[in-house]
């Protein structure tokens, strides 16, 4: 297996809107690790998602954004997808006339990936399957009207079609009933299993259950205010973010 880089964020400073709204945020994130954000509406953790990803709304003034040697803070966002990164989103874009399949069979041949339509097809009816998705909806046009559990299986499906160098999963767990919680915490395993760097945003620590995060950071009023093992998001998830100076979620 061929060992993936890491992700360091460096006194990370963003505007969005004309306001600041991240604050000299700091992350170290190896290879086969997941570590997981939390915090309350508005703290900025979706912020920091669209940041790495290169989002042009969202501008950084201050510090640094690495995989491995490369520099991510220069990058357009489809070159940072091209050095390894990618962003499962909490609301995915709805592009109509482009077929899931034809995204995705596009953005493979770009790496340089040679195959026949039908050894394509295979692949992706192979993984489409295992995240409980049916081969006809690689056909459907990439997001548009999906359902809110079709989409989030349709992200972790791309993941793992895709194999990214660092994964970020923006609140996958939302609107997701508890069978398919499981299963989809079960794919971002395998997609650390297979020497991926991922970060999982989310406000709650249902899906962290099941993912047993080996780092677990809290973002309030976009500064990361505590870090810990698996067991913070325990505390979090008996007491609130009251502790932080905010209102119970």
């Amino acid at each position: 297996m061929t060992v993936k880089p890491t992700l360091r964020i460096d006194n990370l400073c963003v505007l969005a809107g004309g306001k600041r709204i991240l604050k000299d945020i700091n992350l170290v994130i190896k290879p086969g690790e997941i570590h997981a954000l939390m915090g309350p509406n508005g703290s900025g953790k979706s912020t920091l998602a669209f940041a790495l990803a290169g989002h042009p709304d969202y501008e950084i003034i201050k510090g640094k954004i690495s995989l491995g040697r490369k520099s991510l803070v220069e990058l357009e966002p489809e070159e940072r997808a091209k050095a390894g990164l990618f962003l499962a989103f909490q609301h995915p874009v709805e592009v109509e006339g482009v077929s899931l399949f034809n995204f995705l069979r596009t953005v493979v041949a770009s790496r340089g990936e040679k195959a026949s339509v039908n050894e394509f097809f295979k692949r992706f009816k192979t993984i489409s399957s295992e995240v409980g998705l049916g081969k006809e909806f690689l056909k459907r046009d990439l997001n548009l009207n999906f359902s809110g559990g079709e989409g989030k299986r349709s992200e972790v499906f791309q993941a793992l079609t895709l194999r990214p160098k660092f994964a970020v999963f923006d609140e996958t767990d939302s609107g997701l009933d508890v069978d398919a919680l499981q299963l989809i915490a079960g794919k971002i395993k395998e997609l650390v299993q297979g020497g991926s760097g991922v970060l999982v945003i989310t406000h709650y620590q249902r899906i962290l259950r099941h993912l047993k995060p080996d780092f677990v950071h809290v973002m309030v009023g976009g500064r990361i205010v505590e870090s810990g093992r698996a067991e913070l998001a325990e505390k979090v998830g008996k007491e609130g973010y009251t502790r932080y100076g905010q209102k119970k979620d």
